[in-house]
């Protein structure tokens, strides 16, 4: 296949160099590039420092400035290239003109990428192959051969379906492309809105959780709908798919569906919200996030337990703040019976009112809870307005200062006491003496 460049930006430039342009030439396509982007650059940081955007209404990663710089620059070479181009060739900013389109490109991609995805390896991959891709693009555009790469891409092929749709290997690069493009922007619109949604104080957390997965699922629902038929995929196609995960489902993702089903449910409901204090099973601890599949509760000793949704709905849970944000920490303590029981709980009661972190009200109660097989069970009951700093610490505390003050008042804590067994002599020890 023969390639045609006559009318890539290359050749003319090359054209322009037989011609036997002049040094003036030249000078002044320099002249407008350099005025160009010096102006560019004024601009963009001349905004920057004007305008202070509000977090709240940020829509990227970084400065604005580092987008708006090749935008304006290329913007800028395009009403010089056009006032230049009444009087001489300008084949040399042709070519810049390429360039800035990638540079803007590039730009704008790390803006939003960045914005969409976790920072990590992911994005650094994902934004080093965009930038070889527009680089590459740069080059087939600058030697013309582009149209010829297209052209070759588009007759690999095969056909597929009933209707024999042929699918070439350009149109299967354009879907992706596409696919791509319509869930960058679906994602970038969802976090965007996610975070209007979640600065709005006025609405309860768990109804900004809700709306901000909800929007995020329907604008990836409707990003896939809209990028494949624009493309020329037939979207009937996917119907095949959809008979497939409704078989997974059936047998092996049940469970994993049960799950995403149940986080809505909680969601909705608002059973739970964050910041709650919640015990299922074993584990006690604070709600800390609600995600789509699993719950994350942060225990007092700093471990977070990841709980599938699914047992917050079918399992009892256990709701300390589900009323009422305070909570009650109870300390079983037991004297012997000799001790004398109403002033050991009067000083318990002292304890607890001393340490800053108990409630004044109401008020801490010491109270008799049974008598058991070695002393008096005493129960030792506090309530507690910050769970967030801790439990443990409060029950190490009063428990030491518990054991100090009984053991200066003479107050015997009750304990299992061994009897010694009673030595006995065979008959054959005795017989002997």
């Amino acid at each position: 296949m023969a390639l045609s460049i006559d009318t890539s930006p290359l050749f003319r430039f090359i054209e322009t160099v037989m011609a036997g342009a002049t040094p003036a030439v030249w000078l002044r396509q320099i002249g407008v590039a350099v005025l160009a982007v010096a102006l560019a650059w004024c601009l963009s940081h001349f905004l920057l420092r004007r305008v202070q955007p509000n977090a709240r209404w940020k829509f990227g990663e970084g400065e604005f400035a580092r987008v708006a710089f090749p935008i304006f620059g290329y913007l800028l070479l395009i009403v010089g290239r056009a006032l230049l181009a009444r009087h001489q060739p300008v084949t040399l900013l042709d070519i810049l003109a390429a360039i800035l389109v990638a540079a803007m490109a590039l730009r704008i991609a790390v803006y939003v990428l960045a914005h969409v995805l976790p920072p990590g390896e992911a994005l650094r991959k994902v934004l080093r192959t965009l930038a070889w891709i527009a680089w590459i693009c740069v080059i087939l555009h600058v030697t013309g051969l582009l149209p010829e790469v297209t052209q070759t891409l588009d007759e690999i092929g095969f056909s597929a379906g009933t209707g024999k749709q042929r699918y070439s290997l350009w149109l299967l690069i354009q879907g992706a492309a596409a696919l791509a493009l319509t869930l960058t922007i679906a994602l970038y619109v969802a976090r965007v809105t996610e975070g209007r949604v979640m600065s709005e104080q006025a609405l309860d957390m768990s109804t900004r959780v809700v709306v901000s997965k909800l929007v995020r699922i329907a604008a990836v629902f409707i990003a896939i709908l809209i990028a494949l038929p624009l493309v020329g995929i037939d979207i009937t196609a996917l119907s095949i798919f959809g008979g497939a995960l409704g078989v997974g489902l059936g047998f092996g993702l049940q469970k994993i569906a049960a799950n995403y089903v149940s986080g809505f449910i909680v969601l909705i409901d608002r059973s739970l919200r964050i910041g709650d204090t919640i015990q299922i099973g074993d584990r006690k601890g604070e709600v800390k996030e609600i995600a789509s599949r699993y719950t994350v509760i942060r225990g007092g000793d700093g471990i977070e337990s990841i709980v599938p949704n699914e047992k917050l709905i079918t399992e009892v849970v256990n709701h300390h703040t589900y009323s009422d944000t305070r909570i009650t920490v109870v300390l079983p303590v037991s004297v012997s019976f000799d001790a004398d029981v109403e002033r050991a709980c009067a000083l318990l009661e002292e304890i607890a009112r001393k340490h800053p972190r108990v409630m004044r009200d109401p008020a801490p109660a010491a109270r008799v809870k049974s008598l058991g097989d070695f002393g008096v069970n005493v129960e030792l009951t506090t309530w507690l307005g910050d769970l967030a700093e801790g439990e443990s610490e409060l029950r190490s505390a009063l428990f030491m200062q518990i054991l100090q003050t009984f053991r200066n008042e003479g107050i015997a804590i009750a304990y299992r006491r061994r009897e010694a067994a009673p030595i006995t002599t065979s008959a054959t020890e005795e017989s002997d003496e």
